[in-house]
């Protein structure tokens, strides 16, 4: 690259970091935090729940990727547009493929990039979460390993401890209501979780049964086992969706698998997501060179740069997004969800090559040009400035 694209490539790449860490780091933030149950409900050290962070970073990573550019690239624009920088440019002769050229293989280069995020790693790291949550919660004792507080194993169940002491639990309390017929509450002096998890062993307590009439009945034994296979069977298994799907399984779904026979339509419309979503990036940077791309004149009565390229590309996304969910429901809308990319590519290259620039309707600039006129009258003018006119 020449030293001037060089330049314009250096302060976009770093806008565009400038956008992306600081926005990438709240998604994540609030990501995190919605799964600090894992530790305060499984019992699981801060090392288990920082790993399970890492690994939900990448799947975020595409995302917010393409909306980071577009503002890396408006900011950096229209920051030497302000500065003349882009007159400078075109007075110098210097061919338009100058500003264009670094910008669009940045593009390209993060279009590939979400290629790999989408269809290879983020998969790989949905599963790696789900499965570390699903082994969390699936170790039983690891629920109670805190005493004297009640733990909910699963709808309509707890339990509490007095005291652990290994295997061990000392003052055990069962309270279940999953049967809508019947409530139980188990009283034990001492219990143990089987090793295989199966069943919760009770020595030396009683079970009271009450009714939904009210009646109550009361029954002491030496020793009790309550069954726990279904529960250990239904929390040591990750469900996956079709977003968790590897790229090799939606292409060949297995059509015994249970989650594909519930949804078929889902993984279909996931499959053709992940094939057209990768393209953001290059089809957003073209938008904001459309838009931005040309030094303007400051009097010229527009929408600032970079709101119309958040505008439109906001629109585009959630249009590629309603797309997807129709070929969810109909499996012939699916060109759609090729067309809403391949349309943004195709007419921002067209307007770049043409020269077109977007403007506004000639209603809605005269009405801004009025306003902007109204604002300078109502400016001050700078004492400095009135005194050099005078002179």
């Amino acid at each position: 690259m020449k030293l001037l694209e060089l330049y314009i490539l250096r302060r976009v790449v770093q806008m565009f970091l400038t956008a992306l860490l600081p926005v990438l780091a709240i998604i994540w933030t609030t990501q995190v935090l919605a799964r600090i149950n894992l530790v305060t409900d499984s019992g699981q050290s801060v090392g288990s729940f920082m790993t399970l962070a890492t690994l939900i970073l990448p799947t975020i990573v595409s995302a917010v990727l393409p909306f980071a550019l577009v503002i890396g690239i408006t900011q950096t624009l229209t920051a030497m547009n302000n500065d003349s920088e882009l007159a400078v440019i075109d007075a110098a002769g210097a061919a338009r493929g100058t500003i264009l050229r670094p910008i669009i293989t940045m593009a390209v280069v993060l279009s590939v990039f979400s290629f790999a995020m989408i269809n290879f790693v983020e998969p790989k790291m949905r599963v790696n979460v789900r499965e570390m949550i699903a082994a969390a919660y699936a170790d039983l004792l690891s629920t109670v390993i805190e005493e004297k507080s009640f733990r909910r194993l699963d709808e309509g169940l707890y339990i509490q401890i007095s005291e652990r002491q290994g295997r061990i639990l000392k003052g055990l309390l069962v309270a279940d209501s999953r049967d809508p017929a019947s409530a139980f509450i188990y009283y034990a002096r001492e219990g143990a979780v089987e090793e295989n998890g199966q069943a919760l062993l009770m020595r030396d307590g009683e079970v009271q049964r009450k009714t939904v009439e009210g009646n109550v009945t009361v029954i002491r034994f030496d020793s009790y086992s309550f069954d726990l296979s279904e529960l250990s069977s239904n929390r040591g298994q990750a469900r996956l969706n079709s977003g968790d799907r590897t790229l090799a399984f939606l292409l060949n779904p297995d059509p015994n698998d249970p989650q594909y026979k519930e949804r078929p339509g889902k993984y279909h419309a996931e499959l053709h997501r992940r094939m057209s979503v990768w393209l953001f990036p290059l089809a957003f940077a073209l938008i904001s060179l459309v838009i931005c791309g040309d030094a303007r004149s400051h009097r010229e009565a527009r929408l600032h740069p970079m709101a119309a390229s958040l505008l439109l590309t906001l629109g585009l996304f959630w249009l590629s997004n309603y797309t997807v969910s129709l070929a969810e429901q109909a499996s012939a809308t699916t060109p759609l969800i090729y067309m809403v990319p391949l349309s943004a590519i195709l007419l921002s290259a067209w307007a770049l090559y043409s020269g077109k620039r977007l403007s506004l309707p000639r209603p809605i600039a005269n009405a801004l040009t009025r306003l902007q006129a109204r604002l300078r009258k109502l400016t001050p003018q700078d004492e400095g400035s009135s005194a050099g006119g005078a002179a």
